[in-house]
């Protein structure tokens, strides 16, 4: 497992999300079902493609927090 290094920015430490959990996730702005992408620490959209950052483990399903980017 790699650690996380404060010099670098937008690196966040390896952190599995619950399993459990992504099973239930859907996206807030249209009910899609939603991927986790694990080197880039984000849980994407499959429908309408809105990416969303996960901290700490933790994904952060707040649609003024997600970029945008093609379905997955």
């Amino acid at each position: 497992m790699r650690g996380h290094d404060p010099d670098q920015p937008g690196e966040e430490p390896d952190v599995a999300i619950d399993e459990r959990l992504l099973e239930i996730l859907v996206c807030p702005a249209c009910r899609g079902t939603v991927e986790y992408k694990e080197r880039r620490h984000l849980v994407v959209c499959t429908s309408c493609g809105l990416r969303f950052p996960v901290r700490d483990g933790i994904p952060v399903m707040l649609v003024d927090e997600a970029t945008p980017g093609r379905p997955a």
